[in-house]
């Protein structure tokens, strides 16, 4: 059985506002979260950085889930650079360097056609090798408020999920209405949402998927619906399907399942639980903490579609955090 995960690294400069991202200890350490990330499914530790990643309360990465589920079904893994500050001490697939600007300021991807271009390079290259379906993830700090400025611009009334159970949609909207005011337009093409408010990765990833013509299963949460959204626009979704985790579907702070709904597209979660971890850091996912990335909830869809379940994925969760426990 063949079977290939891609995890697309990228960084928007809207990281670096105050409170809009957890996924790092620091807004200026989640520049080292994505290439980190795909480390730490690699080698079991980070190269670029001496620690895995954490939100600024101590929770782990999401890779963890990732790195279980890939250690356990041995699938195949490619890290592909969609516009990240730095590029991972690994092997990895290039499709831009550029990172996503402040798009309070300016156009946030103002080479998304050449960038969506590149992935369907990609795209395409990888449907001759004959698979039938590939599973797409991200790691984005900051990805979900530019998602949710996609989803607006394209007329959808919808809230993004955050990896902190207080998700800052205040900020978030104060931050994507003064990009609208900068924008000055009422009206936006996927494309040119893309540009606007986006991130290089969200180029990447529907470059990827319109090259490739046969199933791709986005994984991810807020971040994919927005992918989607721009799918729908530009192509037929009907071979499109997200793969997140229940955190994320059960998350009361976002509209998930009503956003798609609206879009169209279908989607699978992830059925984990770690109410019984033997860590708090794990324990706290069902507090609202971290819910989804890296990949997580299509890591997982590929582990039970080769016999495995979430509950042994959860154990082996458990077993690998206690590994980076030791290591301190």
């Amino acid at each position: 059985m063949s079977d290939l995960m891609l995890v697309v690294i990228g960084n928007t400069e809207i990281a670096m506002i105050p409170g809009i991202s957890v996924a790092g200890a620091t807004p200026e350490l989640t520049k080292f979260t994505p290439p980190a990330d795909v480390e730490y499914v690699y080698y079991g530790e980070p190269k670029i950085i001496s620690a895995i990643p954490v939100t600024p309360e101590g929770h782990p990465t999401p890779a963890i889930i990732t790195k279980a589920s890939y250690e356990m079904a041995g699938f195949s893994m490619v890290a592909v650079r969609g516009g990240s500050y730095m590029a991972p001490l690994m092997p990895y697939v290039h499709i831009t360097d550029e990172v996503g600007r402040d798009f309070r300021k300016e156009k946030a991807v103002p080479k998304a056609e050449e960038i969506i271009e590149r992935g369907k390079i990609f795209g395409r290259e990888l449907e001759k090798v004959g698979l039938e379906e590939i599973v797409i993830g991200e790691s984005t700090p900051g990805g979900t408020t530019t998602a949710q400025a996609v989803l607006k611009a394209l007329g959808y009334d919808a809230k993004t999920s955050s990896a902190s159970p207080d998700n800052p949609q205040s900020l978030k909207n104060e931050v994507i209405e003064s990009a609208f005011k900068r924008a000055g337009r009422s009206k936006y093409s996927a494309m040119d949402a893309i540009e606007e408010f986006g991130d290089p990765m969200m180029a990447t990833v529907v470059g990827i998927s319109l090259g490739f013509r046969r199933r791709v299963v986005l994984a991810g949460g807020s971040q994919m619906l927005a992918i989607s959204a721009c799918l729908k626009e530009m192509d037929d979704i009907s071979r499109v399907r997200i793969a997140t985790t229940r955190y994320v579907v059960e998350d009361r702070t976002c509209t998930f399942k009503k956003t798609a709904e609206e879009i169209g597209v279908d989607y699978w979660y992830a059925n984990l639980n770690f109410s019984n971890s033997k860590f708090s850091g794990l324990r706290d996912y069902e507090k609202g903490y971290v819910k989804e990335g890296v990949g997580a909830g299509g890591s997982v869809y590929l582990a039970v579609k080769r016999g495995f379940s979430e509950k042994e994925i959860a154990e082996k969760v458990d077993e690998l955090y206690a590994k980076l426990t030791e290591k301190r």
